[in-house]
């Protein structure tokens, strides 16, 4: 069997489980036909983890980071990724899992929904980060404390993109809708990829980037498995998800709304929807009219 090159500095620190497997990573890539890695290839391995699941390891030093994407695009649909993020310090950095397209589309038409980590000094909270783009435009952010220790253990995250809302859940618990609002651009037409990424960031990640990367803690490493997409399921008779008709009310159900509203008056610690140093005078984007 050939060996696994991966760089000195992604190898010293491994995890002993991890370092004890690596002689069936090749194996792992075989079952783990879902995902491919993309940039920073000699920075992350597959391997079988204690509980026989194929997972991915992203490792970040100081020479750079690495990502994965699905081999797949979709337009529409439900997409869980189990993840376990950086233990200890991990300031500077920045783990995430979103959908956007392929990278040969216009900025002008860039859609992208994210899931993004924001690392923090060891014994402070995760920041989970989360974003809207449609057509090029962002600034739609909605920020979070975890109600657990996400370096502890795996926790699933989860997006929900139908023609409808941009629904965000973690352990299947809706933290964000994002809901298409009546004339403002939405993301309807394009398919995207799921892609997850390591990466430093210490310009900006951790307290406005007052905070930087300690490098002497690197590597750092972030696991993901159990990617599952499951296909937008329209209204009997209804072809598929793009012709649901628009009086439809289909795609809200199953909202579970009082849980949507507790987590966000628990654990919700920014949104743009009531920055007021963005809208001194009022304006609020018409899909912030939801008092949560």
């Amino acid at each position: 069997m050939a060996a696994l090159l991966l760089p000195s500095s992604c190898v010293r620190c491994l995890p002993v489980v991890a370092w004890l497997l690596v002689a069936v990573a090749v194996t792992a890539v075989a079952s783990y036909e879902e995902i491919e890695q993309t940039w920073g290839k000699e920075h992350s391995f597959f391997f079988m983890d204690g509980d026989g699941d194929p997972t991915l390891a992203l490792c970040l030093d100081e020479t750079r980071g690495s990502g994965f994407q699905s081999k797949q695009k979709f337009l529409y649909g439900r997409f869980d990724m189990d993840i376990k993020l950086i233990e200890k310090d991990s300031a500077g950095t920045v783990t995430t899992l979103y959908l956007m397209p392929d990278g040969d589309v216009p900025w002008e038409y860039h859609d992208e929904v994210d899931f993004e980590f924001l690392g923090n000094s060891t014994g402070e909270p995760y920041t989970l980060h989360t974003n809207v783009f449609v057509n090029g435009v962002g600034r739609r952010v909605q920020q979070f404390r975890l109600w657990f220790d996400p370096t502890a253990d795996y926790h699933t995250y989860s997006i929900i993109w139908n023609p409808k809302h941009i629904i965000f859940l973690v352990d299947g618990v809706p933290i964000r809708d994002f809901k298409r609002a009546s004339g403002e651009p939405f993301p309807t037409w394009q398919r995207m990829r799921l892609y997850g990424t390591l990466w430093n960031a210490d310009d900006w990640a951790t307290q406005g980037g007052r905070v930087k990367t300690d490098w002497s803690q690197a590597p750092f490493y972030a696991y993901y498995r159990n990617f599952n997409a499951t296909p937008c399921s329209p209204s009997p008779g209804v072809a598929w998800c793009g012709d649901e008709p628009p009086e439809s009310t289909h795609f809200d159900q199953g909202i579970d709304a009082a849980a949507l509203q507790r987590t966000r008056e628990q654990y919700m610690i920014y949104s743009y929807c009531w920055d007021q140093n963005r809208f001194k005078d009022g304006g609020r984007p018409s899909e912030c009219t939801s008092p949560y």
